[in-house]
């Protein structure tokens, strides 16, 4: 595993506090997210970056030797190669050599196991591959999982794989765009019922998997391992209040994630555009917390989520049970200062009962408050409006009940509706 370290140029600052030691170790994190054995790590000093190598001769030299000694077989490059540069480097070191985008390529072809996520990821890795025409299409002929950046039969024909691939990324933009409607036409089915979304959102391996396991009590892979789930999925929770929303866990982001894998993703990310309430799971205790949270605030700005990123999102503070006491005193105060924080352990559920609570006051916030009142008699819309509103008050006289209830203004109108269809 290499990382280049540049002393120059837009990719010499990394932001966040980060370090090329620990973009060193999340890389090899990456790697060993699918079985691989990384038998070195090692951060190469890049002056002025080659075009033909990225890396100087001096250095490119010296790895021969040693990729020759410990028998290396894969090569992965932790920055974004050319296909000229990819291409010289095999042809220097007799080996395969891959780089950032399709190691995370090759760990989503492993982990998607709905079809949707294998059209996304299949997509991602098309329009990555097509650009570098210099590969073969080998996930045709591949011989483990994922989609062939690591092992495959080697050159083949150029012209032929760019027409395999065209028709197929047409075939597959195809497919996503009748997943959308379906997608839409779920977003509508919700809002007829309705039930809020709150949708969990992080970097990968902050802990969202296991937080909504803990919230609904389901059995989602939760590992401490990068990319431990890629398919997204939703379950109802039962709020303090009664009122139940639907928890929908998202795919795991991180530092330059592809542009390939943000568009193909988009139409599972557009749930998250659908949310009415934001969990921004953070890992307090890593070492990168600040720069992780930048990097998944900059992909859900990406996605056109501006003012929702700061004004209907909470900051869950996962994992303060691995802090030390004192940076666990200092957070649990800053916290307390704000009321968009919610620190939490997902593993312990200290915590969880505070940030329901606060899931809870936001969407009452974000609902209006209307009076009715009713004949006795008319149980059914009494118990249509406990079902779904929150009966603040209720006043009875001789001719009627008076409900003062709090409610979405979807469920305004459709309570209107159902009354002028029974008057009619």
């Amino acid at each position: 595993m290499l990382h280049p370290a540049f002393k120059s140029g837009p990719r010499a600052q990394y932001g966040g506090g980060r370090t090329p030691e620990t973009r060193l170790e999340e890389a090899c994190g990456l790697a060993r997210a699918i079985d691989l054995n990384v038998v070195a790590g090692e951060i190469v000093r890049v002056g002025e970056p080659r075009p033909s190598t990225l890396i100087g001769m001096g250095n490119v030299e010296r790895l021969t030797q040693m990729i020759a000694e410990k028998q290396v077989g894969l090569v992965v490059f932790d920055a974004a190669l050319t296909p000229v540069q990819q291409r010289n480097l095999e042809k220097e070191w007799k080996v395969k050599v891959i780089d950032r985008t399709g190691l995370i390529l090759e760990i989503f072809g492993e982990r998607a196991r709905t079809r949707e996520g294998q059209m996304q990821v299949e997509l991602a890795a098309l329009s990555y591959q097509r650009s570098r025409l210099v590969r073969s299409w080998t996930h045709l002929e591949r011989q483990r999982g994922g989609f062939g950046f690591i092992g495959g039969p080697g050159e083949s024909q150029i012209e032929m794989d760019r027409r395999l691939i065209d028709e197929r990324i047409v075939r597959i933009k195809k497919d996503l765009e009748d997943v959308k409607r379906t997608r839409a036409l779920h977003r509508q089915a919700r809002r007829r019922v309705p039930y809020p979304v709150v949708a969990l959102v992080g970097y990968t391996n902050a802990g969202k998997s296991t937080l909504f396991n803990r919230l609904t009590r389901a059995t989602v892979m939760a590992a401490d391992l990068l990319f431990a789930t890629l398919d997204p999925t939703m379950r109802r929770v039962k709020l303090p209040s009664g009122r139940e929303v639907i928890l929908s866990d998202t795919v795991g982001f991180i530092s330059d994630l592809p542009t390939e894998l943000v568009a193909a993703f988009r139409a599972t990310l557009e749930e998250v555009l659908e949310a009415d309430v934001l969990l921004h799971v953070r890992d307090v205790s890593h070492p990168e917390t600040d720069g992780q949270k930048a990097d998944v605030e900059g992909v859900l700005q990406g996605l056109g989520l501006g003012h929702e990123v700061t004004d209907n999102m909470f900051e869950v503070l996962n994992k303060v049970d691995l802090l030390a006491p004192e940076m666990r005193a200092a957070l649990l105060a800053q916290a307390a200062r704000d009321p968009r924080q919610k620190p939490i352990s997902a593993v312990t559920g200290e915590g969880l009962d505070d940030l329901l609570a606060a899931i809870d006051r936001r969407l009452s916030a974000q609902r209006v408050v209307e009076t009715y009142r009713l004949d006795h008699a008319d149980g059914a819309a009494m118990a249509w409006l406990h079902a779904h509103g929150e009966v603040l008050e209720r006043r009875d006289t001789d001719d009627f009940a008076e409900l003062t209830v709090r409610l979405s203004p979807e469920d305004v109108q459709r309570f209107a509706r159902q009354r002028a269809a029974r008057d009619t």
